[in-house]
Formats: structure tokens, sequence, C-alpha cells
């Protein structure tokens, strides 16, 4: 089922409908965004310059630190009367990004979200499981007004609180999660320790996740512990929220709700633009936002786009999953080294938990890099310290063979290292200390 006609268009009838849309776009942020008309200006580009998306690489770039500078409404093109929600983003590196809303643009959002929930083999009849934050991060209510545009049950029981999560998922017969990958892993773990049986006691059937990188191998984990077929969901606070790419059951790639957002590839060095297949940094164009269009924004999410129709019916463009961000990217030894590629090799190993950390320090001015990682109850410490120096061998070779760096592989104690109810934090980096 598809929800919206413009997800199956021509190439030819999204790049006209793209062109019309940009061209309005870029005469609204000219006329209502400061920043935007001095850019443009600097650049000597006049409105008229932008006849359709093939003129986009003429258009400045936005970054995060953008936003920042303009804190909290300098990036909003209508009256303040006219927005009617604001979202904003954590602010812990500095100021946070604020999002405004008009109510067209709270109906666009909601449409984005219908589409997600439906590519995933949602309908009216499930009952959505909603464990992602309420308040100012985008997710939650991203989901919320989604499944009620769609007609579906909503639960809102936001993040946190474990054991009421599962005793609800129980009692009020949920058929959807939505979450993050590593709070759906920890459920799952709950789940299991509280002898509870997913097949029989519970009636989940899908689960929607995003908010985090996350591997293929992570995913066949979840789907094998709780028993659902788990989906990709992609967004940015920035661009909209959740809603932005999803995929389908038939998990080939994520969808671009291109109709929307333009996307692009870029190399994050140069900032050229790269052929369609190519990988580099992801960068969208909002074109029919009213609050806070955006032109080119960079996501730092390192991905590749894929073109041609999908078995599901729809036209719009994918991106592969994202193999992590340009700003979470670990330079090691001058080898770049993404967390989602020790990922895949730590879960495609069996006598370790689902659960690791990434330590990275400087001695003696060489980068050092150590991986935490749990074994599995029962297994790990079972034949003692030889046993777990066979396994914390083997990983390491298998990493250095991916990496092509040495590292280090410390086996820890089962549910030593802290679980998440909202993002994992995966990485410590001693080197900005």
């Amino acid at each position: 089922m598809i929800w919206q006609k413009e997800e199956s268009l021509s190439r030819d009838e999204i790049r006209l409908l793209q062109g019309d849309r940009l061209r309005k776009t870029v005469a609204h942020v000219y006329e209502n965004i400061p920043f935007y008309k001095k850019k443009m200006d600097d650049m000597g580009i006049e409105v008229g310059d932008i006849k359709g998306i093939e003129d986009l690489n003429k258009l400045p770039f936005t970054t995060k630190q953008d936003l920042r500078d303009n804190y909290p409404y300098g990036f909003f093109a209508v009256p303040m009367k006219k927005v009617v929600r604001v979202h904003a983003s954590s602010g812990t590196t500095g100021q946070p990004t604020v999002v405004g809303y008009t109510k067209n643009d709270l109906d666009t959002w909601a449409n984005c979200m219908a589409r997600v929930l439906v590519g995933m083999g949602a309908t009216e009849d499930d009952v959505v499981q909603n464990s992602l934050g309420y308040g100012f991060f985008t997710g939650g209510l991203g989901f919320h007004y989604g499944t009620e545009k769609l007609g579906a049950t909503i639960v809102p029981i936001s993040s946190g609180n474990t054991k009421k999560q599962i005793q609800i998922m129980r009692e009020f017969g949920s058929t959807m999660l939505v979450t993050t990958p590593s709070y759906a892993l920890y459920l799952a773990e709950s789940i299991r320790s509280m002898g509870i049986d997913p097949a029989t006691d519970l009636k989940l059937r899908i689960g929607a996740l995003g908010a985090e990188p996350w591997s293929h191998e992570m995913r066949n984990q979840i789907e094998e512990l709780l028993g659902i077929k788990a989906y990709d969901s992609y967004g940015l606070s920035e661009v909209i929220g959740p809603g932005v790419g999803f995929e389908c059951t038939h998990k080939n790639h994520i969808h671009i709700n291109e109709d929307h957002f333009i996307p692009e590839i870029i190399n994050p060095l140069t900032l050229k633009s790269l052929p369609t297949g190519e990988s580099g940094e992801l960068v969208f164009t909002t074109v029919t936002k009213e609050a806070m269009p955006l032109l080119r924004y960079r996501t730092r999410d390192i991905t590749s786009l894929i073109p041609g129709e999908c078995g599901c019916g729809r036209t719009t463009i994918r991106m592969t999953k994202c193999t992590g961000r340009s700003d979470d990217m670990l330079i090691i030894r001058g080898v770049n080294v993404f967390p989602s590629q020790i990922e895949s090799v730590l879960l495609n190993l069996g006598e370790i938990a689902p659960h690791y950390m990434l330590i990275v320090d400087r001695v003696n001015n060489l980068d050092t890099l150590e991986v935490w990682v749990e074994g599995k109850e029962g297994i790990t410490f079972v034949d003692g310290m030889r046993y777990m120096k066979e396994i914390e061998k083997r990983i390491t070779a298998e990493i250095q063979s991916v990496l092509g760096i040495q590292v280090k592989v410390k086996l820890v104690e089962p549910k030593s290292i802290a679980r998440s109810e909202g993002k994992a934090k995966r990485i410590i980096d001693k080197r900005q200390l």
C-alpha cells in the first residue's frame, strides 16, 4: 500500500514538481531569511537564476552551526504568530538548534509519517507503542501524529520505565514498536529475563527503529530476539524530524520523501556534488516547509543514493543505510573508522552480547583504540581466563582484518556496559578531554 500518489510519480514528474517547489522556496527564503539573502547576494546569485533542480548546486550550504549562530528564531521565514510549534535539538555542545512549524508544516509532517508507517506494513488496525521521547525531541510527536493520520491506535508511553513498557506491551496488545535500535535490544533482553516469550506472550510484529546508526547485524539480532520485522526510519530535526526517509517491507534501502526533501551527495572535503551511487555526505533542501525551509543542509550522514523503482511500487530515490556520520567518524592513525564497521564484526560472532563501547586515547602521541564487549551470560566466563583470551584474540583478528589497524579487545562481564533508554553512547574519546 502507498499512502500518497507523489510516492509513485515518474522521474520526469518528480523533477518537475521538485523544480517548481524549489523556485518558490528560494524566493521565500531570500525574502524572509536574512542569512540566505546575504549568502546569495555575496555569491552573486539572484532568485531568477534558479530555474530547476539542475541549478541546486548554485545555492549556498547550511550547517548546524549556522542554525546555532542564529538562535533561536533567525531561520524562521514566517512571523511568530504563524508558528504553532517549536522543537529543539540537544544543546550539549553549544546552542541547541530550534525548528519551527506552521499548521501546514505539521500536516506535511503527519503525512510523511503516515507514509513511513504504511511503508513498513502498518494499517489502521495496528496498536503502535511509541517508546520515543516526547517533548523537544521530534521523534515521539512525529510518530504520534503520523499514527493518528493513518488511523491506527497510538500508545504514547514515551521512553524509559522498561518494566512498564513491557507490561503495557503485553496488556495493550501492542503490534508495532517505535524506538531506537539500542533500546529495542535492551527491551528484548529485559523481556527474556522476565521469562516472557515474544512469540506467545506478545503481539508485536513490526519495529520502526531510528535516531541512531545501526547495522544489518543488529537488525538480525533484534528481529530474532523480539520476533518482529524491524525497519529503518530516517530523519533529522532540522529537516522536519522523522519522516524524511524509511524502509518499506521489501527492505530495499531507504525511500526518501523527495517531493518534500531534495537529496544530494557531496564530498565532505571538497563540497563538490558526487554522481548517483557514490558514497559521501547527504545534503537536503526542503521544498515544502513554510516556517523554516533550509537550502542544502549538511546532515553529516555518510550514505549513497540508489535510483530505480522498488518492488513496492514507489519510485522515490532511495539511500543506503548510513555507515555513520562524518562528525562521528573516528580517525585512528590516519584510518577512517565508523562504529558501525566494528558493530558488524562483533554481531557476527556468537560468543558475545550485542553491547559494546569504543575507548579512544592517545599514548605517546599515538592513537589507540580499545573495544569493550560483553560476553553472553553462561558462556563467556564458564571456562575461565583461557576461554576469554581465545575469544578476545579472535575478535581482535576479525576487527583488525576489517579496519587494518591494531586494536585492543577487552571482554567484560555481562550487563556491565551501561544500557540506554534512548540513544546509545558508543564512543569515549579521551583525546578530547
